[in-house]
């Protein structure tokens, strides 16, 4: 597995495991949790290096997995976990960055993943009531306990990047991005390029409709979030048909999978991207982390820059309550 760096100096691996899918999201939870930690573990040996988590996947059940699965690594891998929910009654309940919100979950999140230190401390969301320079402030206090090593944003417009860079550096900013979820090029990418920021994205497979095994017919079962995002429904899965048909006739040619022409294309953007892609399946982390090996030409690059541009992209990425929480 080829290896990048995140900002000033958080080395992972190209392509990182999203471990949220493991305990929420997309259908009943898998029963079997020595499973999960196999597939954790197993990332591992596939030369990934690098684990998201977050409190409020479940909530808690998904920092307790990573942290029972990645102990006997703890050395070797970097773990980013994330604050910034109030979470209420076993669900979140709205924003909370307070600093002492912050240093509250910290020490509970250290908790959970049997660990001194967060490698990664990512804002979840940007809470508009509490000003980002209290909330860097807040990690940076964390950081100079030894508790935290990196600051990290999640879906934080370009203005906030800054406003935050300013008071502590920001390693990394988690968004969405795909070849169907293009939001942070025109903005975000480059105050990243401009200021050293790492730039991760979730969802780089679009929640699994680049890889050609979601389509129109397909029936979401019940708790699959998908069932609830615009872009999801099945007049738009047929109209957004057509970018996936594409992908797929590149991936035969090339000998990879759709999912693997995805994450090359993701991987060729930029080399401070590092791309995070989730599954519940050991065959898929491998699958993914041999994207790294598909080098795309230059003319198959600017074929796929172009492509949802050209057959457009049916729907929204989230439903309008989690839009309202997408800084903007």
């Amino acid at each position: 597995m080829h290896t990048r760096t995140l900002g000033p100096g958080l080395r992972v691996s190209a392509v990182g495991l999203g471990a949220m899918g493991m305990s929420q999201s997309y259908g009943p939870n898998p029963g079997d949790r020595d499973a999960m930690i196999a597939v954790l573990r197993g990332a591992a040996e596939h030369g990934v290096t690098f684990f998201d988590t977050a409190e409020v996947y479940g909530p808690y059940v998904n920092e307790e997995l990573v942290g029972e699965a990645l102990a006997p690594l703890r050395d070797d891998v970097v773990i980013a976990t994330k604050f910034g929910f109030r979470i209420e009654d076993g669900g979140p309940a709205g924003l909370d960055s307070r600093p002492e919100h912050i240093k509250q979950v910290a020490d509970a999140s250290l908790r959970r993943l049997r660990t001194d230190r967060i490698d990664l401390f990512y804002q979840h969301r940007v809470d508009p009531d509490v000003p980002i320079e209290d909330v860097a402030g807040a990690v940076g206090e964390l950081i100079q306990a030894g508790k935290v090593r990196h600051f990290g944003l999640s879906e934080a417009a370009a203005a906030t990047i800054r406003r935050a860079h300013a008071v502590h550096p920001v390693t990394a900013v988690q968004s969405e991005y795909s070849l169907w979820t293009r939001d942070p090029e025109p903005e975000v990418l480059p105050t990243c390029a401009e200021l050293g920021i790492g730039f991760v994205p979730f969802s780089p497979l679009g929640k699994g409709f680049l890889t050609g095994t979601v389509t129109a017919a397909t029936q979401f079962t019940s708790g699959d979030v998908r069932a609830g995002i615009p872009r999801f429904t099945e007049d738009n899965r047929a109209a957004n048909q057509a970018l996936v048909d594409h992908v797929t006739t590149l991936a035969r040619e090339r000998n990879a999978t759709p999912g693997q022409i995805a994450l090359a294309w993701l991987l060729a953007q930029h080399p401070w991207i590092v791309p995070i892609p989730g599954t519940r399946r050991l065959e898929r982390v491998g699958e993914n982390a041999t994207a790294t090996q598909v080098a795309l030409s230059a003319d198959e690059l600017a074929d796929l820059d172009s492509l949802a541009e050209r057959v457009g992209v049916q729907g929204d990425r989230y439903n309008q309550h989690h839009m309202s929480l997408v800084d903007r």
